[in-house]
């Protein structure tokens, strides 16, 4: 093991007594303090050229993301106040051919708007937590789009699109390509409720960015987004020429799996409860090789459901109960049937 893992591992202990005092801090003034002394030792620590790929794995409340390109590592925390607003920090470490170049983005929320629509600068940072990167490329230019979250107030949450590039060294924030009907934007934000969670996830087979369609819990309630909740629907935006193009009202779908699971079925033949092992994935109900019941299936109504024993005694009770059109005055009392016609004119 290199000395420089070795070293990481050190200051990795300290680290994490360092955050746990964080965490622990009840008032924003102790909050302050904990996490001067934490962002000030973690700043020294990633200089380090092993920290780009270091786990880091005992700081459980620190968000480290990577790049599939193992271009970019996104290092970022938040600090929640006691009013339940945030704070955020944030360092990239983007390598640059060989070299590594570390930027950190600076909170600057308190003087931005809610939701910034222009390109920022790293020390005019609207502040939230990343959690996925989707690098793509332009020729020989290359850009990174983000997911976000940022828990704002407390009455709403913050998902949010951006995406992120690097000017010579500088990084910036935003670019117009997210293209939303008949608006182009720099980025996209969604706030809703506090009450609710909102899903936001990348579709690497579809190269589509899914997300659940927002809408307010009454229509007197439009435009307050402490209100708005997944109505049950989703959208999402696809990469399409160099832009990412809206696509409303589409389909989700679950991740393909090729993970097996056991399930436990009757034995037909014996009558017992056996253990197998499926493929866990979505069985075509009409397909003969079905493993759970191994016969065919057939979708069926409330209407249809007649089973071939309930249809034989259905039929025979038509049979029993069908009209009888004979007269009552020429039935015989004893046998019920008609009598003959000398017996009818006694």
């Amino acid at each position: 093991m290199s000395s420089d893992i070795l070293d990481l591992g050190k200051r990795e202990d300290t680290l994490e007594i360092l955050l746990n005092n964080l965490r622990s801090a009840k008032t924003d003034i102790d909050k302050k303090s904990a996490d001067d002394q934490f962002n000030s030792f973690l700043k020294e620590t990633i200089k380090q050229e092993a920290a780009f790929t270091y786990p880091f794995e005992r700081l459980k409340t620190v968000g480290i993301v990577d790049s599939p390109d193992g271009t970019l590592r996104i290092i970022n925390w938040n600090i929640e106040q006691e009013d339940l607003s945030q704070k955020y920090h944030c360092y990239l470490l983007h390598r640059d051919n060989k070299k590594i170049i570390i930027s950190e983005l600076n909170d600057n929320s308190a003087n931005l708007t809610l939701k910034p629509d222009g390109i920022l600068e790293a020390d005019n940072w609207y502040g939230a937590l990343y959690y996925k990167i989707i690098p793509k490329e332009k020729g020989s230019k290359k850009s990174y789009i983000l997911l976000g979250w940022d828990g704002n107030s407390s009455t709403s949450t913050i998902k949010l699109i951006d995406v992120l590039y690097f000017a010579g060294e500088s990084p910036k924030l935003g670019s117009p390509i997210f293209k939303l009907n008949k608006t182009t934007q720099k980025r996209i934000f969604f706030e809703h409720s506090k009450k609710v969670s909102m899903s936001l996830k990348y579709e690497e087979k579809y190269d589509r960015i899914i997300y659940d369609h927002l809408s307010p819990e009454a229509p007197a309630l439009a435009g307050f987004y402490s209100f708005y909740v997944p109505d049950l629907t989703y959208d999402a935006i696809y990469f399409d020429k160099n832009k990412w193009v809206l696509k409303e009202d589409v389909i989700g779908t679950n991740p393909h799996t090729e993970e097996r699971k056991e399930v436990y079925i009757m034995n037909e033949r014996t009558g017992k409860t056996e253990k197998v092992t499926i493929k866990d994935k979505w069985e075509n109900p009409e397909d003969s090789k079905a493993p759970i019941s191994g016969s065919k299936h057939s979708a069926v109504t409330p209407e249809t459901d007649v089973r071939p024993e309930e249809k034989k005694k259905e039929e025979l009770n038509k049979k029993i109960y069908k009209k009888d059109k004979r007269d009552p005055n020429n039935l015989n009392i004893t046998t019920g049937g008609e009598m003959d016609k000398k017996r009818r004119r006694h």
